[in-house]
């Protein structure tokens, strides 16, 4: 009716100028020429197994004129760029890592005793809920960023939105503010992360990037060991707020020189002509302004983002509203969401000059299924990991430190199985394969895990059912990074990834919502089963210091240990019903061949 015309006039206003390009010359660490002299792929036909679509781009890997801003600023820098520079910017974004795991680790071993110091345990998992809610929103919203105003300026904003979040987190004197800076530390660190993702993605060819991943996650390995063991020291000695405070002076002062190589190298860029700013000229303030309202999909950006959260919000907080899931504003929260969220589809489809998201994606089977993969593993953990390190101190009497080391093994395994991997991924170019052994092993080990998850078993078998989980669950993520981004050219790799990322972190609210749900309905009624004395039932069911007060073979110790064991078999019965799905996703998947797929080029590795 009236809208396609409109649509037509408003693209053709904001139709970029074509640039001329010069031809730059390509150099790189590690130079793929397995593709030169291939044919291109047809642009008209669906992924095939050894294809690569191109969704629109001229030539994979090389600069076009129809690309985003800040994807044209980062194909200039690694055009421009020396090889220290490349090692420069590797290096930081492994210290990046580094701090994040480390703070990670600290949180993880903390953040029920600061639940419990505000008696609020049985919630401790509400505000990590919270977070992965809010989470889930910025994904898109900074992708859009990092594509339309810079790689540079997205990551300086989540840095900054972390460091707040450590502040307030450590100055919080009520755990509804808690909530708060939870969700601004999860918030920042999560679009951080990501953003250190894109980075990684932009400066790394595709056959290689399981190893740079591989390189940027090694640090876990070392703080798997020492952040439950400082998280104890600050709690025994110090206080567990300057566990937050200390790392909120430390953060930034890593974070910095990201920042500033990226944006000394893109000035680089701009003098040598790489870079030019005629889609600027000729327009006065309020134009430029109003394109790049339009470039950015500010109003797309907006409902989506508000829908979400809203959408997603009630799964979190009904157990806490009036009523329940029949509470008012619990069900106006839903509807209200989901029709944000509906809607939002109908505008970046017909209406949105510059959608925010490439509806291709969606009938892609490889990013479908990649997407699906990572729910699904994302939902099973957090069915039973939040209140597991809790049960390795109250039941098998472990301290933060040792009960963190278990929880952690997960980092351990994966930081040093992923070079393997990667070498893996790298020498053949194919990486399906992977996922016909992680799945299966997966499923077995959460299956040990319902057995051996009782009082009265070897915490040596806690340790072997996590190491068996952790070898699976590293091999998803990795996999699903490189399926997702094997579908797609480099313009989309920033909304790729954070489309990936959203459809995970929703798995992560929706498993704790479970756990919580789980933990709340299963728990206390335990407790008033199998506890001699009910006077301090309050007490136990809400302060972990509490249960640990009972000494070890205690009537009233064994009834708690009893009741823990009781929970965990259910929440982990959960996760393990979902994880077959995971059958079905790998199927979706197809098995793209990453030697014949260029994304990048200049100097990379």
């Amino acid at each position: 009716m009236a809208i396609r015309p409109l649509i037509k006039r408003a693209r053709a206003v904001f139709h970029r100028t074509r640039l001329d390009r010069e031809e730059a010359v390509s150099s790189s660490i590690d130079v793929d020429t397995s593709n030169v002299n291939e044919p291109k792929t047809d642009q008209t036909h669906p992924v095939a197994d050894e294809a690569l679509p191109n969704n629109g781009a001229e030539v994979p890997g090389v600069p076009f004129e129809e690309l985003q801003h800040g994807v044209k600023d980062a194909e200039a820098i690694a055009q421009t760029w020396s090889k220290p520079a490349l090692i420069a910017v590797l290096i930081n974004i492994w210290f990046l890592y580094f701090v994040y795991a480390f703070i990670s680790s600290v949180n993880g071993s903390l953040s029920t005793y600061v639940a419990s110091s505000f008696q609020q345990h049985s919630l401790s998992g509400l505000p990590t809920a919270m977070a992965d809610a809010f989470s889930a929103a910025v994904f898109l919203p900074v992708a859009k960023m990092m594509d339309t105003w810079g790689r540079a300026e997205g990551f300086l904003l989540m840095a900054i939105c972390a460091t707040i979040g450590l502040v307030l987190m450590a100055a919080c004197d009520s755990f509804s503010i808690y909530c708060a800076a939870n969700v601004l530390y999860y918030l920042g660190f999560s679009g951080m992360e990501f953003a250190v993702d894109v980075v990684t993605a932009d400066v790394t060819q595709l056959k290689n990037r399981a190893l740079a991943y591989a390189f940027t996650s090694s640090p876990y390995i070392i703080t798997a060991f020492a952040g439950p063991k400082v998280a104890e020291q600050f709690y025994d000695n110090v206080s567990w707020r300057w566990a937050y405070g200390t790392w909120a002076i430390i953060f930034p002062i890593i974070a910095a020189p990201l920042f500033f190589i990226l944006k000394f190298n893109l000035h680089k860029a701009h003098k040598a002509g790489l870079v030019t700013e005629k889609e600027n000229s000729g327009r006065n303030f309020f134009q430029s302004v109003w394109f790049w309202i339009i470039e950015f999909d500010l109003f797309g950006v907006f409902i989506f983002t508000a829908g979400l959260i809203l959408f997603e919000l009630p799964f979190d907080i009904a157990t806490e509203a009036p009523n329940g899931w029949g509470t008012d504003y619990i069900i106006a929260m839903i509807v209200v969401g989901f029709s944000m969220l509906f809607f939002f589809g109908f505008y970046e489809k017909w209406i949105a000059p510059v959608p925010l998201l490439n509806w291709g994606f969606l009938t892609n089977r490889t990013v479908v299924g990649a997407c699906l993969l990572d729910a699904t593993y994302q939902l099973s953990n957090y069915c039973w990991n939040n209140y597991f390190q809790n049960f390795l101190q109250v039941v098998n009497d472990l301290t933060i430190a040792e009960s963190g080391y278990v929880v952690n093994t997960f980092d351990v395994v994966s930081g040093v199985l992923l070079f393997g991997v990667g070498a893996a991924i790298r020498k053949t170019g194919r990486f399906k394969w992977l996922l016909y052994i992680s799945v299966p092993l997966y499923i077995f080990a959460q299956g040990l895990m319902i057995y051996f998850r009782h009082p009265g078993q070897s915490v040596g078998y806690q340790v072997m059912c996590q190491i068996f989980i952790s070898i699976g669950g590293s091999i998803f993520i990795i996999v699903e990074q490189l399926a997702i981004l094997a579908a797609v050219d480099h313009q989309h790799v920033a909304t790729a990834l954070a489309l990936l990322n959203v459809v995970g972190t929703i798995g992560d609210s929706a498993g704790l919502t479970i756990s919580t749900a789980i933990w709340n309905n299963t728990f206390k009624k335990a407790l008033i089963r199998n506890l001699p004395d009910l006077s301090d039932l309050e007490s136990i069911y809400e302060d972990v210091d509490q249960q640990l007060s009972y000494a070890p073979g205690t009537a009233m110790r064994e009834a708690i240990q009893k009741s823990y064991g009781y929970s965990q078999v259910r929440m982990l019965s959960a996760g393990l019903g979902v994880m077959v799905l995971a059958f079905a996703w790998t199927i979706m998947i197809k098995n793209i061949d990453l030697k014949k797929v260029a994304q990048v080029k200049g100097v990379v590795f």
